[in-house]
């Protein structure tokens, strides 16, 4: 059956290692990761004008007395600002520091024992970077481990299976617990819109997730180079975890560039392009990105998630209306996600091929 098979979404062109290239004491940044090609856009530094994230509280949403509150401001988190912080989540704080110290650990590892998971030609997974499709490309200054855990079936037999023990048992767990995070969050959209039917949640359960962890070394000019280039995420939603002190999350906001601090023991939340189709536009994907500093790496992991590859993705029917009709097209998950990586990452650009032109 389609959605039991191992699927190659795409690829991207091997790179170098960036953690390694900082060991070798470089003043000068190699022209590749040079990037005046972005747009300039105020950052947003005294914390008094900072707005910030939205903090949602999972006990609060699922507790009668205080829950339509709370509903409330997930609501409005996800069309204002589609992002927030979830506190209270429920995922299991010993698993979470040990998910965070072995990451560290696994970066660290020798590049001969790293060299074991890097990047097939034609795949995505593994070590390296995403999105990069020629060899001119300009590069960001961040190595990546990619990895599809769920469905169990799709991970490749040559990289989950051999991650080193006690890691490949703690993903798992994290991988697990993420999934079931993710489902509970879904959920309460679900509610927040006052959608009937279950259409979210179905359209996600038994889907794929992937966890993408991410590695930014110290920059001797961290002003000429970016972390991760600004972007939404392709997925439904993404779940991200700070792994050390190190802030560089960014979010696009009002033409500003807004710093995300993470607090403690929280997720970062944010909507992913699917999500926003499933909403038909109600609920928004927002460009961000990842900066870098002079002094320290920074270490995140996202978690990633997808309905199933063989899954229709388009607008939850129960929310068209002769009012609000259809902003996207409909297509099936795999095909939607092999045109997302096919493409270098500019902002939202791939989102606006799935639009619907209403005014014809």
């Amino acid at each position: 059956m389609e959605g039991s098979k191992l699927v190659s979404l795409g690829a991207s062109k091997l790179v170098p290692n960036v953690q390694e290239l900082v060991k070798q004491s470089i003043d000068t940044i190699p022209t590749r990761y040079v990037r005046t090609d972005l747009e300039t856009l105020t950052i947003v530094t005294d914390p008094a004008l900072t707005p910030t994230v939205p903090v949602i509280d999972m006990e609060k949403l699922l507790d009668g007395d205080n829950m339509d509150s709370e509903l409330d401001r997930l609501n409005s988190a996800c069309k204002d600002w589609g992002f927030f912080q979830v506190v209270n989540h429920g995922v299991d704080t010993t698993l979470v520091e040990k998910a965070k110290h072995e990451i560290e650990e696994f970066f660290n590892l020798p590049i001969e024992e790293k060299r074991k998971f890097w990047q097939q030609e034609n795949e995505i997974e593994g070590f390296g970077q995403a999105f990069v499709l020629s060899d001119e490309q300009k590069l960001d200054w961040s190595d990546m481990f990619l990895i599809f855990t769920l469905p169990i079936h799709a991970r490749k037999p040559h990289l989950f299976p051999k991650l080193p023990l006690p890691f490949r048992d703690t993903i798992d767990s994290y991988s697990l617990e993420l999934k079931l995070l993710a489902m509970k969050i879904l959920g309460m959209m679900e509610k927040a819109l006052k959608m009937d039917q279950k259409e979210i949640t179905e359209l996600f359960e038994d889907g794929a997730q992937s966890l993408r962890m991410n590695y930014y070394p110290p920059c001797p000019q961290p002003e000429q180079v970016i972390g991760l280039t600004p972007h939404s995420d392709g997925d439904g939603l993404t779940i991200l975890l700070q792994i050390n002190e190190m802030e560089g999350l960014q979010v696009k906001k009002d033409g500003m560039w807004i710093p995300i601090k993470p607090l403690p023991n929280a997720f970062v939340v944010n909507i992913g392009d699917m999500l926003e189709i499933a909403t038909n536009g109600i609920y928004r994907s927002i460009e961000h990105r990842a900066t870098v500093n002079k002094l320290k790496e920074r270490l995140s992991i996202g978690a990633f998630f997808f309905p199933p590859f063989d899954r229709e993705i388009g607008p939850s029917y129960s929310l068209i209306t002769d009012k609000s009709p259809a902003l996207f097209r409909r297509t099936i998950v795999e095909d939607y996600l092999k045109g997302f990586l096919a493409r270098k990452l500019v902002g939202k650009s791939y989102l606006d091929v799935m639009r619907i032109d209403n005014n014809n």
